[in-house]
């Protein structure tokens, strides 16, 4: 029996056209896509017949979206699966670490299932790949990691992902250095750090720690970097110094980078050009209560930008819906996104830079080659998918279908 499959009456994007008032307009068209091994292998209209005797699921005109890329997330730290817990209020961030060190040790013992209840979340949200951060520290040790790394290696055939080691209480802490290395033998595939200056308050030898790990394994790195102002963009400055000295350009992301967003526009721009030429990524959450990095500036100089949900609903915060198509809403909405390509546009922090058509209308995605990655909604092109956010009717990942039905 054959092992390739149809999906048919997808509704793709084709190209654009000008209205009487020079706005853009999506045109959009039915297809039928043949799937193998994971792969686009052909794309025909669905006014053409296919092949019988091969395996078919119908989207009925649904319109199909590249699936979404969760780009920054915390597995390990959610309360999702048990009863409601609201944030126990604290007067400082050490106040706020020291309380999670207790609890996390204490949540040991259900990590998997906190970890499957938020991965089902996402993936019912349009979700195929998660990057999660894993708490590497003197208090829980390897202990999440093992949990979150199970639970991931089960789901392998339903997402993608990346376990970066992160140091939530310091790298320099202590055994800390010796645990990272530990874990990126048991497990992890990235490095990450977390502010140089804020929490291990020595910035060169944390960044220098952190890329030796990095280059002793082979490894990516994904750092936090809350601190602010000066100190922030200097230590980001050190750290696109450093990976010019490593040669670890293309593999270096810098998460949240707040002070990216409150630098002059000149510094802004400066640093966005030196970003883009190491090849170093900027991942955001879109918060509403910080600065947001400059993203519309750093996707122009040809720096990668990603959104992701974070941890949510743990001992940081009760909010959050695990949902991206949200977070490229929230953006849009926030820097006045409103028209159709503005709109469009906003899709590519969430599907790790994948749009259906260009600027131009060119036809972008899906093409022949392609993995067979998709979200299912019922929407008119990715510009109302973005501003209206529907729900997802189905998710495939590399022809299978993961969450929903067709």
């Amino acid at each position: 029996m054959s092992t390739a499959l149809w999906i048919k009456n997808v509704l793709l994007e084709k190209g654009l056209s000008t209205c009487t008032n020079n706005s853009l307009e999506t045109n959009t068209a039915l297809y039928h896509l043949k799937i193998e091994e994971g792969k686009i292998t052909e794309k025909k209209p669905a006014t053409e017949t296919i092949e019988t005797g091969v395996k078919t699921m119908d989207a009925k005109g649904l319109l199909g979206l590249p699936s979404f890329k969760e780009m920054h997330n915390h597995l390990d730290k959610t309360y999702l699966s048990l009863d409601w817990k609201a944030c126990q209020p604290v007067s400082s961030l050490k106040q706020r670490l020291s309380l999670e060190a207790i609890e996390l040790e204490e949540l040991s013992e259900t990590t998997e299932q906190r970890a499957t209840a938020m991965i089902q979340l996402l993936q019912s949200k349009g979700a195929t790949h998660i990057r999660t951060h894993v708490n590497i520290d003197p208090y829980v040790g390897l202990k999440n990691l093992e949990g979150i790394r199970s639970v991931l290696e089960a789901h392998s055939d339903q997402l993608s992902y990346d376990i970066v080691a992160f140091p939530q209480h310091g790298l320099l802490n202590g055994e800390v250095p010796g645990l990272m290395k530990k874990a990126m033998r048991s497990g992890a595939t990235m490095v990450g750090g977390l502010d140089p200056a804020g929490i291990d308050r020595n910035i060169e030898k944390s960044l220098d720690t952190m890329m030796n790990i990095a280059t002793e394994f082979d490894a990516d790195i994904d750092i936090h970097l809350h601190d602010s102002g000066q100190v922030g963009y200097y230590t980001t400055e050190k750290l696109i110094e450093l990976t010019k000295q490593a040669q670890w350009q293309n593999r270096v992301a810098v998460s949240h980078a707040f002070n990216l967003g409150e630098s002059p526009i000149a510094q802004q721009e400066k640093i966005a050009k030196e970003l883009a030429e190491v090849g170093v990524a900027v991942m955001s959450t879109v918060p509403i209560t910080k600065t947001m990095p400059p993203v519309a500036l750093l996707d122009q100089q040809g720096v990668n930008v990603h959104f992701g949900c974070d941890g949510f609903y743990d001992s940081w915060s009760p909010y959050g819906s695990g949902d991206l198509l949200e977070k490229a809403s929230l953006y849009s909405e926030v820097f006045r996104k409103s028209d159709e390509r503005g709109l469009a546009n906003s899709l590519k922090f969430i599907t790790n830079g994948i749009t259906p058509l260009s600027d131009k209308g060119d036809v972008l995605w899906p093409i022949v080659g392609d993995d067979a990655d998709f979200v299912f909604v019922e929407a008119s092109c990715s510009a109302e998918a973005v501003a209206r956010t529907p729900e997802r009717k189905a998710v495939v990942f590399r022809g299978k279908l993961v969450y929903g039905e067709l």
